[in-house]
Order: structure tokens, then sequence, then C-alpha cells
């Protein structure tokens, strides 16, 4: 077994204190995104999502946020995709952002629904042809044979969608998350970081401090 104990280092990029806090978090979760993309960092809009299965075993993968505002945190997705099934069946959910370089996380708790096809059909349009055809291809989460497999379908759907627009496909769409909890974390030195929870109490946000 490889020992990584000695791997550590000191958080001071900064704290974060009551005061700092608006009442609602999406208006703080804004200036963080903004604060994200204005570092440069590296897919500043990725996000661990986390579903469980109808055996209580948790999946955990990568998503890109593509919109997000009061009523929640908007992403897309292949609807016959592992994700899309285990929200089928236990619309539980949890978003993590990782953002390392500047010493932050944010972490959501919330429920999953599913969006209308005219919010589909608006987000689906904006993305370039390529990935509008990619959607097509990609039986999202089953198991194939080789990659080649995937690339013969891409150039075969290429051609057929080669003139005109690329339709929706119907097994393709998206989820509002909708939060009951967002936790932001910044790092603080000696591992006293500043953990801040917002919890959705009716129509307000209760917000309290997490020991670290």
């Amino acid at each position: 077994m490889s020992d990584l104990s000695d791997i550590r280092r000191e958080y001071t990029k900064g704290g974060l204190r009551r005061n700092d806090l608006p009442e609602n978090p999406m208006a703080l979760f804004e200036t963080w995104m903004s604060q994200a993309k204005e570092a440069n960092l590296s897919d500043p809009t990725a996000m661990c999502v986390a579903t469980v299965d109808e055996q209580g075993q948790p999946f955990q993968r990568i998503v890109l946020l593509k919109r997000f505002d009061d009523s929640g945190f908007v992403f897309f997705t292949n609807l016959e995709s592992r994700k899309a099934q285990q929200i089928g069946v236990n619309k539980q959910i949890s978003l993590l952002f990782p953002w390392h370089p500047l010493e932050r996380q944010v972490a959501v708790i919330g429920e999953a629904e599913p969006l209308s096809m005219i919010e589909v059909a608006k987000y689906f349009i904006s993305r370039p042809k390529d990935s509008q055809i990619a959607a097509w291809v990609s039986k999202q989460s089953s198991k194939i044979s080789a990659r080649q497999a995937l690339e013969g379908k891409f150039n075969e759907m290429k051609a057929k969608f080669a003139q005109g627009d690329v339709p929706i496909p119907k097994f393709w769409g998206g989820y509002l998350v909708r939060p009951k909890s967002i936790e932001f974390w910044q790092g603080g030195e000696h591992r006293l970081h500043d953990r801040f929870i917002y919890t959705k109490q009716a129509s307000e946000w209760q917000i309290d401090r997490l020991a670290p």
C-alpha cells in the first residue's frame, strides 16, 4: 500500500466570515463562479454529480453546469444514461464544485426534476453541430466493443445530417436541481477551514457555520 500521509499543505488564500454572506446563497454562488472563470480555472463549470441506485449504491461523475438561477442548477444528459435511470428511481442528488486553485468547494444537496422539452430544445439548438450529432451516437453508459464502433457511428450520423438541422433525440434531455442546502467551503490555515451551510426553510434560507 502506498503511504500518502506526508502530502499536505496550508490553505492561505483567504477566509469567509458571516458578514461576507448574502442572504441568498445563489448570489454568493454567482460571485464565486465569476471569480472561478476570471481565474481561468480549467472547466470552472465542472461539477461532480452524485446519484444513488435502487440498491443504495452511490455513483459519481463529472458533468458541466449549463445554467443556474434562484430556482437551481441545470445540466443536460442522455435520458437513458445510468445517472438518468438512477434519478428516475431516486430524485435525491448532490453536486460538488471543486475549485481547488481557489481553495474553495461548493456542495449542493437537492432534488432533480426533468426539464421541459422547450428548455431542452432551446439548449440543444445552441450546441455546435458536431455535439448535436454526438448526442445521437452515444448510448451513454452502455458497453461498446471498441472506440472504432463509436467513431464509425459518428461518421454515419454526420453524413445523415449533413444537410439541414439535427433533430433532438427523444432520449436526450436535462434536469433542474432544486437545492435544499448549499455549503460554501473556504480553505483556512491550520485546517481551520471556513464552512457555511444555507438550508432552505420554507421560502427563506437559514445560515449556519459548520466546524471544519
